[in-house]
């Protein structure tokens, strides 16, 4: 049976349990010394029965104090790791707020967004305190519906309204609200979010609906050019694209309905069948993927345009961006497939380039990459994954935006960066600087991080909340220039700016992929 939403309790009041009156009631948090947290506190109606599939409705208010003090139950979504069934509740629209707690005013505010594929993943999992402390900012961390229930489309919901994107609007409508009486100022928020969550902040630099909801961006390791070519990882994969044609997902949708048997001449008879199915005959795996992907088309309110394609043409919001990727962002998905699908030689690789790329790719490839340059072949193929997939995509866009607004770019490059993951290790196929890895240097995660690492940690979270005030970051080099990406990895010399491009073969991959 899948989770009950949080529901509203009352504590008694104390030192330690602050009290902040917001535009719908009154919530009582948590006090840590330095820094407070709220959490579970609802930004939008829970997303169910007649309100499964509608654009965030506003909160009710509450009634007396409402017990802040843990996270709200997560949305429905698939394990990250290992096999089992669906988990959370619809009824899942939380966020949670650190902030210091020296009181203060017009504090600079950092808005998260999750990764996890858009199928996984909760707010509640990046504790925020390290940026809220060291850097004096307040953080929201949010939940926003997954899968089927966030990414669904279909003619009798006139397209596919990208519910995932709208509830994170909606929770920028709640800082813009709510800011001031947590110590931030709400014109001064900053948009970051790693993979999934890097996608989110692609598509609200390029949604008209975003207009005026922040004032600066953190893309980390997801681009608006991110893609897979089909057959990187296994032999059934599809090319992967996050965002795609809304036409698309609308079919898929009425085949999904189909299947549910609920294919019925009316639509509202469809959505009437539709929203009386139990979430876990909907949250399977096969419809949880399927509906993973954030869709654009005329007519979108979320998004009318591809994103990429607005950002190559200058159509987006005007704001400082970072954009940032990770050394060996491909290998942790690599791994999960080298049992089955292993690369133990030259010719596999071969071949493997050939499977993803055409048989007349070959000898480019392996001109770029040759196998001899790497420890193993797998190496040498998680490399080209890395390259043309995540990073080269992402200096691209970097370099769109760079003409209308100042861009920062960074590679992070810690190669015994410690796996939090819980995915097992692969002999043979060290992680490295691998998708994700980056994310305890700036939330508190079960991660232990040698004394350099700490260094780095605490550069990188000054860098994240400078940027969050300023706009700018003057150590950094320009990303317009020869050496304008800077690679962040610890100990003496780790940071130091890097001809990006030249180092990952990216005027190769421009010029052919995707």
């Amino acid at each position: 049976m899948l989770a009950a939403g949080a529901a509203p309790a009352s504590a008694a009041a104390g030192a330690d349990r602050p009290v902040v009156e917001t535009d719908r009631g009154r919530v009582r948090g948590t006090a840590h010394g330095a820094y407070r947290t709220f959490e579970g506190i609802p930004y939008a109606a829970p997303p169910t029965g007649p309100l499964r599939w509608r654009l965030p409705q506003r909160a009710a208010p509450w009634p007396g104090v409402r017990d802040a003090g843990a996270p709200g139950a997560r949305c429905v979504q698939l394990p990250a790791v290992g096999p089992g069934g669906p988990s959370g509740s619809e009824d899942c629209l939380y966020l949670n707020v650190t902030a210091p707690s020296s009181g203060g005013s017009g504090r600079p505010v950092m808005v998260w967004f999750h990764g996890g594929g858009f199928v996984n993943g909760a707010g509640d999992a990046y504790r925020a305190e390290r940026p809220a402390v060291q850097g004096g900012v307040v953080v929201v961390t949010v939940n926003y519906r997954l899968g089927i229930f966030g990414l669904f489309g279909h003619p009798s919901l006139g397209g596919a309204p990208d519910f995932a994107i709208a509830d994170q609007q909606a929770a920028l409508r709640w800082v813009r609200s709510n800011a001031t009486r947590f110590g931030g100022d709400p014109s001064d928020v900053t948009l970051f979010g790693e993979s999934a969550g890097g996608l989110s902040v692609c598509a609200h630099l390029t949604s008209p609906a975003s207009a005026s909801l922040f004032r600066r961006a953190v893309l980390q390791s997801g681009s608006c050019s991110t893609s897979m070519p089909p057959r990187s990882l296994l032999p059934t994969q599809a090319r992967y694209e996050p965002f795609v044609p809304e036409p698309r997902t609308v079919a898929d949708g009425v085949a999904a309905a189909s299947g549910l048997g609920c294919d019925r001449p009316e639509p509202a008879a469809v959505l009437e069948c539709l929203r009386g199915k139990e979430a876990a005959a909907l949250a399977t795996p096969e419809l949880m993927m399927r509906f993973s992907l954030v869709s654009y088309g005329d007519g979108n309110r979320v998004l009318p345009e591809e994103p990429r394609r607005a950002l190559e043409g200058g159509r987006f919001h005007r704001v400082p961006v970072i954009e940032g990727v990770n050394r060996d962002e491909m290998r942790i998905f690599l791994a999960q497939g080298l049992g089955a699908f292993p690369v133990p030689d030259a010719a596999a690789y071969r071949a493997r380039v050939e499977q993803s790329f055409g048989a007349a790719a070959v000898p480019a490839v392996e001109a770029q990459y040759p196998v001899a340059a790497y420890p193993t072949p797998a190496l040498a193929w998680a490399a080209v994954l890395s390259d043309a997939s995540f990073i080269c995509p992402a200096l691209r866009d970097g370099r769109a935006m760079a003409r209308h607004v100042p861009v920062y770019a960074y590679r992070f490059s810690d190669r015994d960066a410690p796996n939090f993951t819980g995915l097992p290790e692969v002999p043979g196929f060290p992680y490295g600087a691998s998708h994700g890895l980056e994310l305890p240097y700036l939330f508190t995660m079960d991660a232990a991080l040698t004394a350099p690492q700490r260094a780095l940690s605490r550069r990188m979270t000054a860098d994240w909340t400078a940027f969050a005030r300023t706009g700018r970051l003057p150590a950094w080099p320009r990303s317009d220039s020869a050496e304008g990406v800077l690679s962040l990895a610890p100990g003496p010399g780790g940071i130091h700016p890097v001809n990006g491009p030249a180092e990952h073969h990216c005027a190769f991959w421009d010029a052919r992929w995707p």
